[in-house]
């Protein structure tokens, strides 16, 4: 998805170990139960990071993995940002800051319901600019809604520039705690550190009456050391030398000299 008009694969590779242990160790859906109100729900509010998910969702059978060679053509709905029209994705987004709302929305219903469903938003740090976040934020503690949890995927960058360069974030734990959340911090690519963080939230919130988040720290572009932590390998288009070279440097190979073009936004 990085070639043939390209993806956010820096920020994507940054939450792909966040996706993977929530799918396979926390979330209660299956291809099976998508339709079903008694699933958990995810919505990934960081939505140009969604390569990450349509990836997940190809490989534990939510679509068939052939499907992605379609990304952004016409004939079909993967594109940069997430789609209803692909299964396992519950909502859209992309436009930064309202998903958490939306997820309120879910989780106050399943309530009404007594469900006993969770529901679960990943969050861009840079996204924690929108004012509409911490909005919500307020919203969820007054509801006392604590089958809500969010992740924020603290990569550090916000698009070509650092968070803490741009608007500093810091100390984001305290920042929820102070808005009525239960907070706890994690690496974001240790699934380990995330067993210890998450693995609970699958059953209970942390504290009884509170929405619980999880800051996990993460690394733009992990796994491509020819592209960790750089500021203009946020979105890529590379040609298919650099795709063919950047799978073997994926899975062990040496780092790649890149020649196609960094994006750079300001």
């Amino acid at each position: 998805m990085a070639t043939g008009g390209g993806c956010f694969i820096g920020a994507s590779l940054s939450c792909a170990d966040l996706l993977v242990y929530l799918y396979t160790r926390v979330l209660r859906v299956s291809p099976a139960t998508l339709a079903d109100p008694g699933r958990d729900y995810l919505f990934l509010s960081k939505g140009h990071d969604v390569p990450a998910l349509y990836g997940t969702l190809a490989e534990l059978g939510y679509i068939p993995r052939e499907r992605l060679a379609q990304h952004l053509r016409t004939t079909d709905s993967i594109y940069w940002h997430p789609n209803r029209a692909v299964p396992g994705v519950e909502f859209h987004s992309g436009s930064l800051g309202h998903l958490l709302s939306v997820a309120i929305g879910v989780a106050l219903d399943i309530r009404l319901r007594g469900g006993a469903n969770r529901v679960w938003v990943i969050l861009g740090d840079g996204e924690l600019d929108e004012g509409s976040v911490w909005e919500a934020c307020l919203v969820a503690s007054a509801l006392r809604l604590d089958n809500l949890a969010a992740i924020v995927d603290r990569n550090e960058f916000q698009a070509n520039v650092r968070t803490e360069e741009l608007v500093p974030l810091e100390p984001i734990p305290a920042k929820f705690e102070a808005f009525g959340w239960s907070c706890r911090t994690a690496d974001g690519h240790s699934f380990a550190d995330l067993e210890a963080a998450l693995g609970p939230l699958s059953e209970a919130p942390y504290v009884a009456g509170k929405p619980s988040v999880v800051v996990a720290r993460t690394v733009r572009g992990k796994g491509l050391p020819s592209i960790e932590a750089r500021a203009d390998r946020w979105f890529a288009n590379f040609t298919a030398e650099e795709i063919a070279g950047l799978l073997e440097e994926l899975h062990g190979g040496e780092s790649r000299a890149l020649t196609s073009e960094g994006l750079v936004v300001r």
